[in-house]
């Protein structure tokens, strides 16, 4: 528990609690139901209890992977938005249930804002100082605000529309592998939208599906880009990217898992139950702003065969293998 803050200075619950709260549920759960009876635990209802988490069954549910590429990709490209724009996206109504109204606390007045990272709603909190009432915006997830998702606003005295200005600390700095991947947001300022007939993802399914997606795209969409044939989400998301590269004569396969836990301990706990990738990988990737958990995720990894990377630095990886350029 060293470094996890419970109660933000704010007086709200720290996001990353949320994160802890739901990845060891997750994995008490399931370890609770399986040990039952004297059972041995394995990592199949594990995966079936994330996939019911994550809208996964809604969207498998047709068994075409072309349908469910769509549909996956929907959520991430589509996390929030309005309600017209969400009622045509390619999604069987059984997923579609997952968006719902605007969340309370990303609300001021009538108006909300959506991250420049990953387009879904911001927590807002109010303040009182001497100057009259004020307020800030940042996301619900902490890698988005390093990256410059952070703001606040003077309380228009007309009641009209907040206008956000970025917070006076300076994003984190991205340099070498990652760059390729992450957007730049320094400068960027979410206008206020109308909560009116707009809707959004629950939180679950953004954190569980929109969140790691994002990285899954932006692997998928770079290495395209350089000339390869990625492949997202194979076999109806038996892993997330596979490819294969050709070089020096002999051809390399990557199939590669990517998991974006905020708590790298549960993520090394489903690894062990799952004795290694459930769904037959060979690599772990973690975005990048996760990279101080590699040490402890490569030694449990190294006991199933699983080589593990950050995103960035195993897109350059597989570039270099294919004899092209990454960053």
């Amino acid at each position: 528990m060293q470094g996890v803050r419970l109660i933000t200075g704010d007086g709200q619950f720290d996001d990353d609690l949320y994160d802890l709260e739901a990845e060891q549920r997750l994995v008490l759960r399931t370890l609770s139901r399986l040990t039952r009876g004297g059972r041995s635990a394995n990592g199949d209802d594990l995966e079936a209890e994330m996939d019911q988490e994550r809208a996964y069954a809604g969207l498998k549910k047709a068994m075409d992977q072309t349908v469910y590429v769509e549909g996956r990709k929907a959520l991430i490209d589509h996390p929030a938005g309005p309600v017209s724009k969400l009622r045509k996206l390619p999604l069987p109504s059984s997923v579609r249930q997952f968006y719902t109204d605007i969340p309370h606390a990303a609300v001021f007045d009538r108006w909300w804002f959506a991250c420049p990272v990953c387009e879904w709603p911001m927590r807002v909190t109010l303040q009182q100082t001497r100057g009259g009432r004020s307020g800030s915006v940042q996301c619900f997830h902490r890698p988005h605000r390093d990256f410059g998702a952070k703001y606040h606003f003077k309380i228009p005295a007309d009641g009209g529309a907040p206008k956000l200005v970025p917070a006076a600390s300076a994003p984190v700095a991205r340099s070498g592998n990652d760059k390729v991947l992450f957007p730049t947001v320094h400068g960027v300022t979410p206008q206020a939208t109308l909560v009116k007939d707009h809707a959004a993802l629950t939180r679950g399914v953004w954190r569980w599906t929109t969140v790691p997606g994002l990285v899954e795209v932006a692997l998928y969409e770079a290495l395209k880009a350089r000339g390869l044939a990625p492949v997202l989400w194979p076999d109806l998301d038996s892993y997330d990217l596979q490819i294969e590269v050709a070089g020096a004569g002999e051809k390399t396969q990557f199939r590669i898992d990517l998991k974006d836990y905020s708590h790298p301990l549960l993520l090394a706990q489903k690894i062990q139950a799952d004795k290694g990738d459930a769904g037959g990988a060979d690599w772990l990737a973690v975005p990048d702003y996760r990279a101080s958990s590699l040490p402890l995720l490569s030694r449990v990894c190294s006991e199933f065969g699983l080589s593990v990377s950050t995103a960035g630095d195993l897109g350059a990886k597989i570039c270099e293998e294919a004899g092209v350029q990454w960053a």
